[in-house]
């Protein structure tokens, strides 16, 4: 069975950290760019960060740049999204998404958000 997990999330305070994994079972990540996406309620979907599967190229939404980074663990089948100081407004359910196409990075983003199939997701509330 093709399947997503994600976890890591959590409460913490604004200024925090936290890192959240996208484990993949049923099929190996390294052939699969992959992007995380979060939804505050209320609102929309939006693509948070993506990474290729080729050359490791990656997208970081405005919002997020400088603070997350997206990094892939071929060896774990595993993705990771580490999340630094963290800002009330980045509370939200996070997921995230896999797609065998091998397109310019930003272009996978918005494929993925399209696209998705969406598991559970995580939950990330930032207290201020």
């Amino acid at each position: 069975q093709v399947q997503l997990v994600e976890s890591g999330g959590g409460l913490v305070q604004a200024g925090g950290s936290l890192r959240l994994s996208c484990a993949a079972s049923g099929f190996t990540l390294d052939y699969y760019a992959i992007g995380w996406f979060r939804q505050a309620p209320g609102k929309e979907r939006e693509g948070v960060s993506c990474i290729s599967s080729s050359d490791g190229s990656t997208y970081y939404a405005d919002s997020v740049k400088g603070r997350f980074t997206i990094s892939r663990d071929n060896a774990k089948n595993t993705v990771y999204l580490q999340m630094n100081s963290l800002k009330p407004e980045d509370t939200a359910v996070y997921y995230c998404a896999a797609d065998p196409r091998d397109w310019p990075v930003h272009t996978m983003c918005v494929i993925m958000g399209l696209t998705g199939s969406w598991g559970q997701g995580t939950q990330v509330t930032v207290s201020s």
